[in-house]
């Protein structure tokens, strides 16, 4: 992380000259050329778009093509061999730590670090004017994006080296120990405070950090910090792992006050619910069950009224193709020519509640016949499953399914002589289109992917952001600190304003029932959002949430009597549809649970580059 500049790469950053038609979003654009750093820090434009570059260490945000979900009870990866099973089935190390994506990156926060430090320094004593508070407004959004970066150090490795100033040549050699969990908290919230002042009164585009972002990730870090996992005394007494590690404070408060962090958590919430809204959660009923549905969907494009959830976000641009535009092509089903990258699993179907908000079983005859009618609203804005009606096929498929339907199982159809045969679904690994690349749980997500029937996934780049952060997760941790303060009217007031808004009815549980009613709404609300990942981490049910095996689905559809079709369609009055969860061939993915994976190693090459780090628990 300690390197000298000579010389800066500046991009001409499309936030400050962007093309007409999008003057109102930001991108990260690749560097055009190459300018001094003293000419930088005297030009106001030069110094924006190093500000602006800044930005593109968040990389594709969660919108990669390997997804943090599939790390979880959320999904799996459809395709073996890219490392994500090294994490999943506990096999991380400090040589191999298995699949990070750059926003984890030990290498790459610390490079997104050393330049947001730059710009604090040098926008500190400013070479230019501040002519409509422009200075102050990007030393705010480099202090916020170095806040950021730490949080995700902070996030995945525990306490780390905190980097707070541009590091000279001199001190190339120094090697800075890792600073307590306790120091890096309170250096983040100590920056994000700062940013929030600085960007007071700042109207930003959208995709740059405001006032109102930094009050949201300030509620984030404190909400993580006052979970069980860094609560030592809890978390020792939950894993002999943390309670026989040398160095706790590097991963927890070794002392102070729970209930105080928790009731500063719960004042940097309301900070933010105070000054914003989100979407439509001033409901005080449910909403009908179609509507809801769209407003879900609204809330995941981020169009239709969901813009009021984003406070953060990473945008793309069709015309500026980059990996993250491809979310449909890279999760979305195979019949339809993509890659089914990071498929549902049952566990997460299952816990979608029904329509009227009681609990699916498989063990009550009218949910298991029939599993996929009568649901929750979210369950049909997040997933693909048989039988739900989608796109158009392309033009060489469309005789195969005129309707566009999902066909995730094995079905009877009639040939040209009157006999039933076998038709594999055209979304299967039996599929005549693509097998490869057929989802193996019987499942493809629907979140997130462009659902104009004139958007052809394969050929087109999409322009759905990814949310960073989104005002809903905010709600969340607001609740979270309410009922680990025994304020639980006033939890349930405002969890009941998601559901309101899901087309559920309200909840009345308290205690520990209210516990678990909160961890499964969060669950289902902030799918495919990288909640999961770290929610079951410091809540410490990682072991009975994470250590699961995935499974999903197996599907035969055989004609009732007297029934034949030649060109099959889901229709219940045709076929007997008889539904049997599957476990995972152990050969693709057989996951563990290991209390070492509370936490990602240290990998061995920045071990050995400084002498004075100290591995984390387990490794």
């Amino acid at each position: 992380m300690n390197y000298k500049i000579k010389h800066i790469w500046v991009g001409l950053i499309a936030a400050t000259l962007s093309m007409s038609s999008c003057n109102d979003e930001f991108l990260n654009t690749q560097p055009l050329g190459q300018v001094s750093e003293a000419a930088v820090w005297r030009d106001a434009g030069l110094a924006e778009a190093f500000v602006t570059n800044i930005y593109s260490f968040l990389g594709m945000g969660g919108f990669s093509e390997q997804a943090l979900a599939s790390l979880t009870d959320e999904a799996i990866f459809t395709h073996p061999g890219r490392s994500i099973n090294v994490v999943t089935e506990a096999r991380s190390n400090p040589e191999a730590p298995g699949w990070m994506d750059a926003s984890r990156s030990w290498l790459n926060m610390y490079n997104g670090l050393r330049s947001a430090n730059i710009a604090i320094s040098k926008l500190s004593n400013p070479q230019f004017e501040n002519v409509g508070g422009v200075v102050d407004r990007m030393l705010g959004e480099a202090t916020f994006m170095r806040a950021y970066f730490h949080h995700q150090l902070l996030r995945n490795f525990g306490g780390i080296p905190i980097a707070d100033r541009p590091f000279t040549l001199e001190e190339e050699t120094y090697e800075l120990p890792r600073n307590t969990f306790s120091e890096v908290v309170e250096s983040i919230v100590q920056d994000l405070d700062r940013a929030a002042q600085l960007l007071t009164g700042h109207n930003m585009i959208r995709g740059r950090a405001n006032r109102v972002t930094a009050l949201a990730l300030k509620s984030r870090v404190l909400i993580y910090a006052a979970s069980d996992l860094h609560d030592i005394s809890v978390a020792s007494g939950k894993s002999s792992v943390i309670s026989s590690y040398q160095h706790k404070d590097l991963i927890g408060y070794t002392s102070g006050n729970r209930i105080e962090r928790l009731q500063r958590a719960k004042a940097a919430a309301k900070a933010v619910l105070d000054i914003a809204q989100g979407n439509m959660l001033n409901l005080t009923e449910p909403l009908p069950h179609s509507e809801a549905v769209q407003v879900y969907i609204n809330n995941s494009l981020s169009r239709g009224g969901g813009e009021a959830e984003m406070l953060l976000g990473r945008y793309f641009l069709a015309q500026k193709p980059e990996a993250g535009g491809r979310h449909g092509l890279h999760n979305g089903p195979n019949g339809y020519n993509n890659w089914a990258g990071n498929t549902p699993v049952q566990l997460l179907i299952d816990d979608y509640a029904m329509m009227d908000g009681t609990p699916f079983s498989w063990t009550d005859p009218a949910h298991s016949t029939a599993p996929y009618q009568n649901r929750e609203p979210r369950f049909y804005a997040t997933f693909l499953y048989d039988g739900a009606q989608w796109k158009p096929r392309s033009p060489a498929n469309q005789s195969l399914d005129p309707l566009g339907q999902i066909q995730t199982g094995t079905y009877q159809r009639t040939n040209a002589q009157g006999q039933a045969v076998t038709h594999f679904g055209l979304d299967t690994r039996n599929s005549p289109i693509e097998n490869w690349n057929g989802s193996h749980t019987g499942y493809y997500i629907r979140k997130f992917i462009e659902p104009d029937p004139n958007f052809v996934d394969q050929n087109t780049w999409q322009e759905i952001p990814w949310p960073n952060i989104r005002f809903t997760e905010v709600v969340f941790n607001y609740v979270e600190a309410c009922i680990f303060l025994g304020e639980e009217a006033e939890a349930r007031e405002w969890l009941n304003k998601i559901r309101f808004r899901a087309g559920l009815p309200a909840l009345t549980q308290s205690g520990d029932d209210l516990k678990m009613a909160f961890i499964n709404e969060k669950r289902k609300e902030m799918v495919h959002e990288e909640q999961r990942y770290y929610d079951a981490r410091r809540w410490m049910i990682a072991p009975t949430t994470l250590g699961r095996q995935a499974n999903g689905i197996s599907i035969v559809g055989t004609f009732k009597p007297g029934q034949s079709l030649n060109v099959y369609r889901y229709d219940p009055n045709v076929y007997n549809y008889e539904y049997r969860v599957i476990d995972m061939d152990p050969g693709l993915e057989n996951r563990m649970w290991l209390d070492k994976m509370y936490w990602m190693p240290i990998h061995i090459d920045e071990m050995q580059r400084n002498k004075n780090l100290i591995q984390n628990p387990g490794y």
